[in-house]
Order: C-alpha cells, then structure tokens, then sequence
C-alpha cells in the first residue's frame, strides 16, 4: 500500500478531518475515484424544519450512488482515516489491526497489531484518527477495548518499516472509559479546532450516563496530549457533553458544529446537535419522549430521530449541508439535509438491505463518501465479498 515518494505529499498536506432518487447504480468499477418512516421532526419539542430555507441550504431530495468498490473481503471494519494520496487505513475490530488500502490500487499492507486490543463482543480495536500534524509527527490515534476498560492510544507510524512492524509502541493518553459487551462507544476524531473528540457509551450501566465523574455515556474532548481542553465545562475534565447511550459517529459542519449519532434501546435512535455541557437525557428519556418530554424536563433534544428498527447509527459524515448517516440494524444509509440546525425535509433513504450492515461513512476532500459494509462483526449476514469499502458519488 505504501507508494514511493508519499512522505514528501504527507508533510505537504493539510487533513480534512470529519469523521434517493439514484440508489439503483451497480456496485462500479473496483477501485478509483470520482472528482469534485416518517420524521419526526415536527413533533413538540423538536426544532422541526425551516419554514423558509435559506438559498444555501441543500435540496430537500439528494441522490446517492455507488461508483467504486476500494476494497473488499475485510474482518469486521470499524475505523477509516483517508490519507491524503487517497489510500485508507482501516482498524479491523476482531483482529486488532490496522491495514493500508491502496486508493487506487487497492493493495493491502498490515501496519501492526494494537497491543492491549482485547475483541469481545461490541468491543476491539474501534476507531481510529491521524494527528493534525501527521506530516511531521506520523501519530496514529486508536481507540480500542482492553482486558479492563477501553482507552486511548497513540503510535508513531513509520512505514518505511517492514509490514506487520510499522506501529510504534503504544502511548495511553486516556484510560478508564468503561467497557462492556456492548454500549463501548468508539469513535474517535480531530475538530477543527484540533482537540480530540472521543464518543463513548455507557457500557450496559445506565447511570453512568448521568454521571460526570465517569467517562461513560459521554462525549469527551481532550488535547492531542489526552489533557482535558482548557475551555471545556470544568477545566479539570475532558466530560465535554453526557446523557448518551452509545455515540458512535462524529461530525462536523462547515460552521464547526458538532453533530453526534447514537443508539437508542427500543425505541428512538437520535441525530443530535452537540452543546458543550448538554445533557441528552439518557436514560432518564430516549429521543424526543413522549410529547417533546426531553425538552420540558431540560434536556436537549435530538435535531432528528428514527424507530431503532430503521437506524441503530454508527459513523455520520456532512457533506454539502446534508448529514449522511449510516445505519448497522436499519441497512441503509439515511440522509438528513439541513438548513443551519434545521431539517429543510423528512430524512431520506437509500440503499435499504441492498449493502446490509453499514458501519462508518467518511467525507473525503473531492466530496465523495466512503461507506463501510459490516456483515463480519457477527451480527450480519455475509457474501462472497464482505466486508467492503465503497465510494459514492453524492448531491
């Protein structure tokens, strides 16, 4: 996966960090690029669609279509960073590693294994980040489930290494963040304001959500060093937001606001606008409650929600305006287009069951989407070539 001459492109590039009418497109060619149920968003208490959307704001209907296969037969693909030359590191759940995909050629080079990585059940090796100083520093961030807890680590990536050795030695910048069979959270992502934002879950112990002391249920903001923001609600902790059940996707706008996804129980998967020191009601209330009850006890209310049965969300990418979502027990990807804080229109699906599980979704800098499939975590029903990483063309 490694090309000659790439070092010199990294230190050259600066990163962009994130993470239908046309779901009929075959599943494209192998490899390359392309250039540049009801809402319930009118409900009491949410903030319900614009009345008159701004001339800037996107299309009530977006198309979305599959123009490219990257790559295909992966174990349980969970964290996608896209590297400035196009190629992907992808951390695989069960296996505890990361592996190289050539972006065009698709060629797979393994950078090592995570030491500590414990897989079990929703747990492993999670999300992954490259530093905002990747061209100088080459530090890879990984989120990962242990035999204790799960935690945060860094590691230096040499890939003039042989395959299999190009990871350094871990660096724990945080640790404690409970961990369970299920609910461990795990996305990880560089803001645009270069701290490191962590979405965690509460691990099956509801009242740690509540719970500021804890690390669970929570949305945590930290320097690249692990160290708790200087302007976060309490100086002294990196709890940046809390009352979540399971945030597993991260995203921000182009007016740099914070956008989180995460799953409900059984009734209310959420789409929510992140307020630092927000409490989003779990497990006190599960989306909007009955009759916009979030609201009217103080918490904050999700922008969006869906019955569990079409979501259960993982990783989210903005593009264009519009939130792109993808959905592990729903099997689709939804898209929700937005006037500022505000759906101009119902949510919008595409590619129902046609792909299965969809996982993580990444916004690349020529305003495609990538969208992994995950079939292999167990919980699906593979083909003959899952898991894949596709390539979308969007509007």
């Amino acid at each position: 996966m490694r090309r000659t001459g790439v070092t010199a492109a990294f230190a050259a590039a600066t990163l962009l960090f994130v993470s239908g009418c046309s779901d009929d497109g075959g599943d494209g060619p192998l490899l390359g690029r392309t250039p540049g149920t009801p809402s319930s968003s009118a409900k009491k208490g949410g903030d319900g669609p614009s009345a008159s959307p701004s001339r800037s704001a996107p299309p009530k209907k977006g198309t979305a279509k599959v123009v490219a296969t990257v790559a295909q037969k992966l174990s349980a693909p969970w964290g996608v960073v896209e590297l400035p030359d196009g190629d992907l590191l992808v951390a695989l759940r069960d296996e505890g590693k990361v592996v190289r995909i050539g972006g065009e050629d698709g060629k797979r080079t393994e950078l090592g294994s995570v030491p500590g990585a414990s897989p079990g059940g929703e747990g492993g090796l999670l999300g992954i980040a490259v530093s905002p100083t990747f061209g100088a520093d080459r530090m890879l961030y990984a989120y990962f489930t242990t035999e204790s807890d799960n935690r945060v680590a860094r590691m230096i990536y040499d890939e003039r290494r042989p395959a299999g050795q190009q990871l350094g030695a871990p660096d724990t910048i945080l640790k404690g963040i409970p961990k369970g069979t299920l609910h461990n959270g795990g996305r990880i992502a560089f803001g645009p304001d270069k701290m490191l934002y962590v979405g965690t879950g509460e691990s099956g112990d509801r009242g740690l959500a509540q719970d500021k002391d804890s690390l669970g249920g929570k949305i945590l903001r930290m320097t690249p060093d692990g160290e708790p923001a200087e302007d976060n609600p309490s100086p002294d902790s990196v709890v940046y937001s809390y009352g979540h059940r399971n945030v597993q996707g991260l995203a921000w706008d182009k007016q740099k606001r914070l956008w989180a996804a995460e799953f409900g129980q059984d009734t209310w998967d959420e789409l929510n606008l992140i307020r630092p020191d927000g409490n989003y009601g779990w497990p006190e209330v599960e989306g909007r409650g009955k009759d916009g009850e979030a609201a009217e006890r103080g918490f904050v209310d999700p922008v969006e929600q869906w019955k569990t049965s079409e979501a259960s969300p993982s990783g989210i990418a903005i593009v264009d305006g519009s939130v792109w979502m993808a959905a592990l027990g729903g099997e689709r990807l939804w898209r929700v287009p937005l006037d500022g804080t505000r759906p101009v229109a119902e949510p919008q699906e595409f590619f129902v069951g046609k792909y299965g599980r969809l996982r993580t979704v990444q916004a690349s800098d020529d305003g495609t989407l990538l969208l992994t499939t995950s079939n292999t975590d167990g919980r699906g029903d593979p083909k003959g070539q899952d898991d894949r990483i596709l390539r979308l063309k969007v509007s």
